[in-house]
């Protein structure tokens, strides 16, 4: 759904669009925009390209600073609606447009990125060219950013649906034409039109038996995330939860993990630097779990429930190791299908998602960042190895 367009160009026809979703981004988006323009310029000065920002009809006069931006390459604009905001109706817009230019091939990068360079380009957008169908990330991260991404999102898209996949919500995706036509076709619900957009799409890519891949691109330089972490964990965490219900009978006689190509850089820049409050995620863990625990009583099982009073009592702070986040996690999903209030489920979960954190945290305080590659991995493995005891809940409910 999109209410206004700019092609001032009028470009009818493109090989590869580059997606640049936004909101609010005047300050950001003439960099990525120039990048993508040298990127598409040199390395494939023989497709027809276009750059595409797709809005939220940003009051910051993002469009205008994205127009007025010198690029060699051709760009499109497009808005939804006033008070229509959501990144996923970025993408979802930019899809529909992508198939009316007859697009093989569609990358998106988030409009706020300082790292990106001309190479990104050529290393997402090749490969799909080429035959692959969906390249997700692969760039070094400060241990405790994407906590979402490593005790959730990366968890569960290796051991349920068995796909190595590191980074399934990382921001910068490509994909053919053709995926990006399957996507637009599933089933889009309120918080897959929001940040939910980025682990529907990895899934549904998994899912629809496409050919998935990794691509390297150093390390990611961007606005930090905590001040979108609120609305986020609800979206992200309520799609994959709806996503892994609704595809049940799909994933669940899946029994080896698939690891995937891995194109672009194979050596990866330093981590960017975070500062961490680790006092500030305990007592976010604490307040999560102290207002939401007469509804969690209502959708743990009681020996969950039972710990976790002990555990969030303590002096220290909460201790949830991985196996007992398996617990929790398989506890969450197995209520989802069946919960009136999907949203206040998920809302429920947040302090006890803020209590691993605050554990893991705990756990690897002195290892560097790639020191925690080898936990972070662990708990993929760990649901891969108990994924069983899912599978039996899961029967039980839609039997």
């Amino acid at each position: 759904m999109y209410e206004r367009e700019v092609n001032r160009k009028n470009v009818t026809e493109a090989d590869i669009v580059v997606c640049l979703p936004s909101y609010k981004e005047a300050d950001n988006i003439a960099f990525p925009a120039k990048v993508a323009s040298e990127g598409l310029a040199k390395y494939f000065p023989d497709k027809k390209s276009v750059i595409v920002n797709a809005d939220n009809a940003s009051p910051d006069g993002t469009e205008d600073v994205f127009l007025a931006t010198e690029t060699e390459i051709p760009k499109i604009f497009i808005t939804t609606p006033p008070d229509t905001p959501g990144k996923g109706w970025n993408f979802e817009n930019t899809f529909r447009k992508a198939h009316t230019l007859g697009a093989k091939a569609i990358v998106c990068v988030d409009a706020d990125l300082l790292s990106i360079t001309p190479e990104w380009i050529y290393y997402m957008a090749g490969p799909v060219l080429d035959g692959m169908d969906y390249l997700t990330p692969l760039y070094s991260r400060h241990k405790y950013d994407g906590t979402i991404t490593n005790n959730i999102c990366y968890p569960l898209v290796y051991g349920i649906l068995c796909r190595n996949t590191r980074q399934p919500i990382g921001g910068d995706f490509s994909l053919s034409g053709r995926l990006a036509d399957h996507i637009t076709t599933q089933t889009w619900h309120r918080t897959t039109h929001e940040y939910g957009v980025d682990i529907f799409m990895t899934m549904n890519a998994i899912l629809g038996g496409f050919k998935t891949g990794e691509v390297g691109l150093g390390a990611k330089i961007h606005k930090p995330s905590a001040p979108k972490l609120g609305p986020m964990f609800i979206q992200v965490v309520g799609t994959a939860f709806l996503t892994i219900a609704n595809s049940f009978r799909t994933w669940k006689d899946l029994t080896a993990i698939q690891n995937q190509p891995l194109f672009g850089l194979r050596t990866l820049d330093p981590a960017q630097d975070l500062d961490v409050d680790r006092a500030k995620i305990c007592a976010n863990a604490k307040e999560g779990f102290e207002g939401a625990a007469g509804e969690l009583k209502d959708i743990l099982t009681p020996k969950v429930m039972k710990r976790l009073e002990k555990t969030f009592g303590a002096k220290d702070g909460p201790v949830i190791d991985t196996d007992f986040w398996v617990d929790v996690l398989f506890d969450m999903i197995a209520a989802f299908p069946a919960h009136e209030d999907k949203a206040q489920l998920v809302e429920a979960m947040r302090g006890l998602w803020f209590g691993r954190v605050f554990s893991f945290m705990n756990d690897t305080w002195e290892l560097t960042s790639a020191e925690c590659e080898e936990p972070i991995r662990a708990q993929g493995t760990r649901v891969f190895e108990r994924r069983q005891e899912l599978v039996k809940r899961l029967e039980k409910v839609f039997s």
